[in-house]
């Protein structure tokens, strides 16, 4: 009887390892897309500040897009220029959102994103991004941002 038991624990123990990498990163790619949930509902507030939280706020975060940013600081100032008030801000959307583990504590997330504005606003606004995550004491923050717009 005893045997039987072992046999089953000698087989469980080897699957549980190669299950336990596909749990975390299924954890991990949950905790960034609400992340990105909460940036989308702090820009639709307004609130660029609140939206900035899920970038590291550190000297070599990167921005690119039509420039390139180095750094938290220059990357809210990019984003408070760019987007001066709540109808240049308008109302943002991700989605075709895919993470993908790139080792325990990184990932890449790539995506669409859309701005609904008025025609004073701007107009509407689309394009792609590719962002690299890295897992902190704070979280998940993004270190790295390359969006374009279409």
């Amino acid at each position: 009887m005893w045997r039987n038991k072992l046999a089953i624990l000698c087989l469980l123990i080897p699957l549980q390892v190669r299950l336990m990498p596909i749990a975390l990163a299924q954890d991990s790619s949950a905790s960034i897309q609400q992340v990105m949930q909460r940036q989308v509902q702090a820009w639709n507030h307004g609130d660029i500040e609140a939206f900035m939280h899920g970038y590291n706020n550190a000297a070599d975060t990167t921005f690119i897009g039509k420039t390139l940013e180095q750094g938290y600081a220059p990357i809210l100032a990019r984003y408070k220029k760019a987007y001066p008030g709540h109808e240049a801000m308008g109302t943002l959307d991700f989605s075709e959102i895919s993470v993908r583990m790139l080792g325990s504590d990184y990932a890449v997330a790539t995506g669409k994103f859309h701005l609904a504005r008025t025609a004073a606003g701007g107009g509407d606004a689309s394009g792609i991004f590719s962002l690299v995550w890295e897992e902190t004491q704070e979280g998940w923050k993004i270190i790295l941002d390359h969006t374009t717009s279409e």
